[in-house]
């Protein structure tokens, strides 16, 4: 890029072979796209070995086979080879899961495109953006990420946010200068980098490098390839790390204890591995990705993607829902209506003056990658009869529009070299700007604003001199007339805004229209209309904007750093806050709210901001991925607390039991075997049926009240394991080889079927139906769990088979126990706090992470030399 940003733009497009006029021929883009490679620097394909590596990483494991390994070579070769089978079936089936979440993500990525303007055999056209290859001429507009390196070679009013490359939070003014040699990176002033955001103005530039040789793409090659976690999977390491303690103080102890009763230091050690390994969440990986891949294909199907899965989870955190108010309350398909003229002239002329004041050209009688007014302007039938008057007219120059001034303006020559200077806006901002507004003008004004409608202003301004239009030519005006657009209300808005009203989810407008527009639409669709304006909001202090928040339903004419504003206040008030926006205005709010959302058709800033694209901007399909969210938190729930109650207390029991016992009360073996039928069975649990009261509300992760959990109910399942001892000592006199195939059998069904009372507060299977594949895998382990100790496998994990004396009671038991759940669930929820969630912290690699993620490709090749 320094030797590009020294070379006059002549000379570098000769050296890239393009031409400034007509850009690079579809063969010749092909030739280089095999030459180069895709413009990606990161690869979202599924990889097998990763997700292996992700699944035997657990030290406890390791120590796991080490032991086996050590017990094979002393003589226990058959329990050390049953061992050895167990753990690859259970990493198997972790990895099977994990790997195909990963496939469904890789596929949503691939849903998700990212297109930029590029002018190929002299059109305009718009690519994805890993289709650039080094010599494309590349169009840049306000809102868009830079898609490669660029040398820049025209330019209006160009500014860039560089702050994701250099941390530099000011924009950078632009120019088609050379710079002298050895200028540093951050002050390329005749270059834009990519993954930079225009801030202001538009450009043309000649792509000069692509991929991982890009300065973004060196960065972004020396990040880690994890991203940053979300809220849901720290809390999943802290619990995990909870248990990791828990198993490591047990383990311990155990051993410590076998050793000094003088029992065989190897059986020691594995048994107390196995309890360790048995207590551990192992397939809580593999019943979240499941979790999450399943969600995901539901809420791809209905046009919702996430840009990471555990996105998911964090949609349904959310309480307050600020959004725009176009596409969501209205169609969003914006037409052009009609024009009205300030004073005694013809509409057809303010709608020739707004045809010409547009930042990219509409010469082909179409624009490519306009603003959604821009593109209703040119599509409408009226258009036809302009056609030739506007050739009439030659465009000089463009002052870009940007959010401070909320107008653009163009300068444009007639047939009689008479200069006109054309700007178009906000009514607000540009009736400022004239010289007199007459008052018919005002008052048609308000009534279309009454009506609901959008309407944009019309001015213009002799010009004395051929220069680039400035802000300050913007003064003096003679109001043309008015624009009128239509975007009625959607007709099944009102019943998505009820909708997501009985989740639990307030909806707030904000929006930058005018504030009797937003009002009256938001009053049709039945939401109150409390109405704050920018300016009011500007003059409270973040004490009164959060008191004011509580009874606003629309705030109007908001700038971009007030929507952040009022985001960061609600977050601190408390609750998940969304923000749904497409606009390069709604970056900052989306940035700041918990969770981001955007629309496929967003511009480039927006869609990168976001965590959540909505293939189509609907809020009744905002409310499906809100309640799958919560369905996957909810059932997530379900395998920790199984695990910290009946899974935790089978294990505790079997640590207490070795102490008095003179043998084992379990093989290693047998403890691994239970641990991988309750583990089959529990990978149903993303399957099932929430309770309706679950989606109500949002529920955020705490591990204080997962550990009372453990503590209250882990006891209770003991207390079911030691009587089980007592039956198969005292009742039945059993052996060591039927003891412990009868607390084998007796611990599997207490911690598998306690999963039907756990899943729900209610009363299970009269007031809660748990779902059929739920269903069959759980009983369908307990019965192959009841029958293994008469298989021809029995000797192999050394079992035995059980009377018929000990399966009367166990049925007794397992009712006892689900039982004494009941009454102990209804005193444990009537007692529950819950605890408030810490605000995530963003840093400066997730940015960089987020913003790599768009130039990303399913390609295994990122770049290749050049020959």
């Amino acid at each position: 890029m320094v030797s590009a940003a020294t070379t006059p733009v002549t000379d570098l497009l000769r050296q890239l072979g393009a031409e400034a006029g007509s850009g690079l021929s579809a063969a010749e883009v092909l030739r280089r796209q095999s030459q180069w490679g895709p413009n990606a620097v990161s690869s979202h394909r599924a990889r097998l070995l990763p997700v292996i590596w992700h699944q035997v990483r657990s030290p406890l494991l390791a120590l796991l086979l080490v032991a086996a390994t050590a017990s094979y070579f002393v003589g226990e070769r058959s329990d050390a080879l049953v061992i050895g089978v167990i753990v690859a079936l259970s990493v198997g089936l972790g990895a099977v899961n994990e790997y195909r979440a990963e496939a469904a993500a890789a596929a949503l990525h691939d849903q998700i495109h990212h297109e930029t303007v590029v002018l190929r055999d002299g059109r305009a056209g718009e690519v994805d953006v890993t289709e650039l290859v080094p010599g494309d001429l590349v169009d840049l507009r306000l809102g868009d990420i830079v898609p490669a390196d660029l040398r820049l070679i025209e330019v209006t009013g160009l500014a860039c946010d560089e702050s994701v490359l250099t941390g530099e939070s000011l924009p950078v003014d632009k120019n088609i200068g050379v710079s002298p040699a050895h200028t540093a990176l951050a002050e390329l002033s005749g270059c834009a980098l990519m993954g930079t955001v225009v801030n202001a103005g538009s450009a043309r530039g000649v792509v000069v490098a692509t991929g991982a040789r890009t300065e973004f793409g060196k960065i972004a090659a020396g990040l880690s390839t994890h991203p940053v976690d979300t809220e849901f999977q720290v809390g999943l390491r802290k619990f995990s790390m909870l248990l990791v303690y828990v198993a490591g103080g047990l383990t311990t102890s155990i051993f410590v204890t076998n050793v000094v009763l003088h029992k065989p230091v190897m059986d020691a050690l594995l048994f107390s591995l196995a309890i360790a390994v048995g207590i551990t969440p192992q397939l809580l990986p593999a019943v979240v990705s499941s979790s999450l891949a399943a969600g995901s294909r539901r809420m791809s199907r209905r046009k919702v993607l996430v840009k990471r899965l555990v996105c998911i989870e964090d949609l349904g955190n959310v309480d307050v829902l600020f959004t725009d108010k176009t596409g969501t309350l209205t169609e969003g398909h914006i037409n052009f209506h009609h024009a009205i003229c300030a004073g005694p002239g013809e509409p057809e002329s303010v709608l020739r003056w707004a045809l010409l004041c547009t930042e990219r050209s509409g010469d082909s009688g179409h624009i490519v990658g306009g603003n959604p007014l821009d593109q209703a302007l040119w599509e409408a039938p009226q258009v036809a009869a302009q056609q030739s008057a506007l050739r009439a007219y030659t465009r000089l120059g463009v002052l870009p529009f940007d959010h401070e001034r909320n107008m653009v303006s163009v300068l444009v020559r007639d047939v009689a070299e008479g200069l006109t200077l054309i700007v178009k806006g906000a009514p607000e901002t540009v009736l400022g700007r004239c010289l007199e507004v007459p008052a018919t003008a005002r008052t048609a004004l308000d009534a279309e604003f009454a009506a609901g409608n959008r309407v944009i202003a019309v001015a213009t301004r002799e010009m004395q001199d051929n220069h680039p239009p400035t802000a300050g030519d913007e003064r003096d005006l003679n109001l043309a007339g008015f624009l009128v657009f239509l975007d009625p209300p959607k007709s099944d808005a009102a019943v998505a805004l009820r909708r997501l009203a009985s989740l639990g989810i307030s909806v707030k407008v904000v929006t930058g229209d005018n504030p009797a527009v937003a009002a009256k639409v938001c009053l049709d669709l039945g939401l109150g209309a409390g109405v704050l304006t920018g300016a009011e909001v500007d003059d409270l202090d973040d004490t009164a904007l959060a008191a004011a928040i509580t009874t606003t339903t629309v705030f109007a004419r908001i700038s971009p750093a007030a929507k952040a504003r009022i985001v960061r206040v609600q977050r601190h008030s408390g609750g998940a806050v969304a923000f749904l926006g497409d606009g390069v205005n709604d970056a900052l709010a989306l940035h700041a709210a918990d969770v981001g959302i955007s629309v496929d058709s967003a511009t480039d800033v927006a869609k990168d901001a976001a965590d959540v694209i909505l293939l189509e901007k609907n809020l009744d399909v905002l409310a499906d991925g809100v309640g799958e969210g919560r369905r996957i938190f909810a059932n997530t729930i379900k395998y920790v607390l199984m695990g910290t109650s009946s899974n935790f207390g089978n294990m505790f029991s079997a640590a207490g039991a070795s102490l008095f016992l003179s043998f084992l009360p379990m093989l290693p073996s047998q403890i691994l075997v239970n641990n991988l039928l309750y583990d089959t069975s529990q990978l149903a649990i993303p399957t099932d049926n929430v309770d309706e009261e679950q989606l109500r509300r949002p529920a955020h992760w705490d591990v204080a009240f997962i550990r009372r959990f453990m503590i209250f109910f882990g006891p209770l399942s003991s207390v079911f394991d030691f009587l089980t001892f007592g039956v198969m000592l005292w009742v039945l006199h059993a052996g060591v080889t039927e003891f412990r195939s009868g607390w084998f059998v007796e611990s599997l069904a207490t911690q598998t079927l306690v999963i039907f009372a756990i899943r729900t507060r209610r009363i299970p299977f009269f007031r809660s139906h748990p779902s059929l594949p739920l269903t069959l895998a759980a009983f369908g382990v307990v019965a192959l769990g009841a029958v293994l100790p008469a298989t021809p496998l029995a000797h192999t994990f050394g079992f035995s088979p059980l009377p018929p004396a000990f399966f009367a009671a166990l049925a007794a038991m397992v009712v006892g126990y689900l039982a004494l759940i009941e009454i102990g669930k209804r005193i444990f929820y009537r007692t529950a706090a819950t605890t408030t969630t810490p605000r995530r912290r963003y840093s400066r690699s997730r940015a960089l992470r987020r913003r790599a993620a768009r130039f990303s490709t399913a390609d295994k090749i990122l770049g290749r030399e050049a020959n």
